[in-house]
């Protein structure tokens, strides 16, 4: 007869440090952001300076107007070099995406990580109750956190 020396677990003493990750606990809180009027040649010099591949754009008011992303760069300089048509003023406002899929901080971590596969999407601006722009998740964050994570401290439910 094998006996176990772990000694007898009850369900409950286990549950008491179980929790679920949220987005919370590993996004971003210390944002790189842009204004709509800014210009593209300066996002374009602090992408490349802090080697990011994107960041928010929000207004006055802290709250999430579009997203600006290398591509979007890439798009703006090719119209303006390769094919020498100037792109306008030039400013973020006019290259940005404005339709940009954002995420609540409570999410669990793992709907998070379903949903950058699912979407196809380097990162997840995380907005507040107010529609204000509080945090970032990108996918090195979301692989980060569940790589660290102990398995006896988390539960998906």
């Amino acid at each position: 007869m094998v006996k176990s020396y772990q000694g007898e677990r009850t369900p409950q003493s286990r549950k008491s440090n179980i929790r679920t990750p949220t987005v919370r606990d590993h996004m971003v809180k210390q944002l790189v952001t842009f204004k709509p009027s800014q210009s593209l040649y300066e996002v374009i010099d602090v992408l490349l300076d802090k080697g990011f591949s994107g960041a928010p754009v929000v207004n006055g008011k802290n709250e999430l107007v579009g997203i600006i992303s290398e591509g979007d760069c890439i798009r703006e300089l090719l119209n303006e070099k390769y094919y020498n048509q100037p792109s306008g003023t030039g400013n973020v406002g006019e290259c940005m995406i404005t339709k940009v899929v954002h995420i609540n901080p409570d999410l669990n971590l793992f709907e998070a990580a379903k949903m950058f596969l699912d979407l196809r999407i380097r990162r997840f601006p995380v907005l507040d109750e107010n529609a204000k722009l509080i945090g970032q998740i990108s996918q090195k964050d979301v692989i980060r956190a569940i790589r660290n994570l102990d398995s006896n401290t988390w539960h998906h439910g």
